[in-house]
């Protein structure tokens, strides 16, 4: 692969401009009115993935927003990977804190600046663009399929479906993954495991209109105040989640296991410092590695109720609402936490108020082991460009879609991701280091490369 680097340089330019013209789509699948934004990505990406060399690409329906099936067959002694990444992304609000147009992409001080710059669609395309040189070198020895879908930002709903019903289609040895990050630009990693998710939204109501605050204030429950005191009985002050039996299946690791994520590289200080805070915060007893990695959680993602607009409005509101995302780890049931929510924020809603807690979505953890092909590929792949020996880490986020793969396909994935936690997904200013895009360009054909030779 001598012309590996030089291919990438020649083509930098043309490269951007195709991945620029996925980011110009406001593919926000959370919202409605983006749903014209949604086919047209789809079919976006299926002129590129053409383009790039696949035999066959289709934009195939499902119950919610389509999915991108391409493919390139070589031969049945080859073995097969899928690549898996997702087109939609995340909402853009606050806008007002944006420093560029989310969806006019801007290179500046060497990182790319939009919303899914990172978060999925500059990590996604990289492997476009490697399966792109392999097949125009001739030294592509795997099949290549690639599926990406547009529900992952909302928990990948239809794609479960999909799968079922097209378990033929989707057979593959590894699915290949970039929607991960690494730990930093000197320090590569491979994401080991992910955690579950159980999301949902809850509504306390009061009174069955807004009431006049000093007329009704100390006579009536007001459920802004009634939904902060729920929540924050949730957890104690050792910053453990109260939720009756919510820990029963979390998989302890062992001192030993502990002791090993500790030798990953993690400045402290660094870390407070480009977050601007004083001090970390999490459950006693565990490391901010460990809290975001091995430990389940539990966070409010937004809150509204009563008036909120400019100036002052004396009201005694009749709803408060939040959004409470649960991170989950190794052998917690998704549905069943979700079910011991619902029953314990009922039972403790005082007699002044009625509740409603409503699902959303959410999915089960992933562990990916070390000792299988793809991941002695990857390992040698980051190595190979990075000059070092990747890390293996676990991820606090969740792509619950991983774990489904496994349970409807029975196939397992590497997750190689190129993001850095400063990258702001989810949050304005989203951006992507032009270094890392390049780098994992370059450092996907390897895999293909040492995978072929792995399952010969």
């Amino acid at each position: 692969m001598e012309d590996l680097k030089n291919y990438i340089e020649a083509n930098k330019e043309r490269f951007l401009e195709e991945l620029f013209s996925l980011i110009r789509i406001p593919s926000i699948s959370s919202q409605e009115e983006h749903k014209p934004d949604m086919i047209r990505c789809a079919e976006r990406w299926k002129e590129l993935i053409l383009a790039a060399g696949a035999d066959r690409c289709e934009v195939m329906p499902t119950e919610g927003n389509p999915v991108v099936y391409g493919e390139k067959i070589l031969s049945p002694d080859y073995p097969t990977v899928l690549v898996y990444g997702h087109y939609d992304v995340m909402p853009v609000d606050p806008i007002e804190l944006w420093n560029t147009q989310p969806f006019e992409p801007v290179v500046r001080d060497g990182r790319i600046w939009a919303r899914g710059a990172d978060d999925d669609k500059g990590q996604s395309f990289m492997h476009a663009k490697a399966f792109e040189y392999m097949l125009k070198s001739g030294q592509l020895k795997c099949n290549v399929k690639f599926m990406l879908e547009g529900e992952e930002e909302i928990g990948s709903g239809s794609l479960y479906g999909f799968c079922e019903k097209n378990k033929e289609m989707l057979k593959a040895d590894i699915i290949l993954v970039s929607d991960t990050g690494m730990i930093a630009t000197d320090t590569p990693s491979i994401t080991t495991g992910l955690r579950g998710l159980s999301y949902l939204e809850v509504e306390v109501t009061g009174p069955n209109k807004d009431l006049h605050s000093g007329i009704f204030g100390g006579a009536v429950a007001n459920p802004i105040n009634i939904l902060c005191q729920m929540i924050a009985s949730l957890q104690n002050e050792k910053n453990e989640i109260t939720i009756p039996h919510f820990y029963d299946d979390v998989l302890v690791l062992s001192d030993e296991e502990r002791a090993l994520m500790a030798k990953a590289p993690f400045n402290l200080e660094e870390y407070k410092k480009a977050l601007d805070i004083k001090e970390v915060h999490g459950e006693e007893g565990y490391s901010t590695i460990e809290r975001t990695g091995i430990r389940p959680t539990l966070d409010l993602c937004g809150i509204w109720g009563g008036y909120t607009g400019e100036g002052s409005k004396t009201v005694l509101p009749s709803k408060a609402s939040a959004k409470v995302s649960m991170r989950l780890v190794p052998n917690q049931d998704s549905h069943k936490i979700t079910e011991l929510f619902q029953k314990h924020f009922e039972s403790i809603a005082p007699a002044g108020v009625t509740v409603k807690v409503t699902p959303s979505h959410g999915g089960e953890a992933y562990v990916s082991p070390i000792d299988m092909p793809a991941y002695k590929a990857a390992e040698k792949a980051y190595e190979t460009t990075f000059g070092k020996r990747p890390i293996p880490t676990r991820s606090g986020g969740s792509i619950p879609i991983i774990s489904g793969f496994e349970r409807i396909l029975g196939t397992k994935s590497i997750l190689m991701g190129f993001g850095l936690g400063e990258d702001a997904i989810h949050s304005p200013n989203e951006n992507y280091k032009l270094e890392h895009f390049f780098k994992g360009i370059e450092t996907i054909p390897y895999f293909y490369k040492y995978f072929a030779e792995l399952m010969k």
